[in-house]
């Protein structure tokens, strides 16, 4: 009995995450101190990295970078990486999808 209803509400937290609004990721997460949707910032634009990506499948690829970290691709100032802690892998993937769609 107890089995089940632990399930079910497993069930339901993940999916509350997943229906999470990606804007309400990225300011939960911090992401939008550096970035923004339509002006860079200390990073580049959402837009920006929507347009230099378009048709590519690199949300691997972005993904990594956002829990490594690293520069050298948007100007001298890296990237500092971003933990589990800080972003659930979920709500990252989440709003990687997002971004390449601005």
């Amino acid at each position: 009995m107890i089995k089940p209803l632990l399930a079910a509400l497993g069930l339901a937290l993940v999916s509350a995450s997943a229906l999470a609004a990606p804007e309400d990721i990225l300011k939960k997460s911090g992401c939008l101190m550096c970035h923004q949707v339509d002006k860079k910032v200390v990073g580049p634009s959402y837009k920006e990295v929507a347009a230099k990506y378009k048709g590519k499948k690199v949300e691997a690829q972005l993904f990594d970078k956002v829990r490594k970290g690293g520069g050298g691709v948007w100007g001298p100032v890296p990237m500092i990486p971003h933990t589990p802690q800080q972003i659930s892998d979920a709500d990252l993937k989440t709003v990687i999808a997002w971004v390449l769609k601005q």
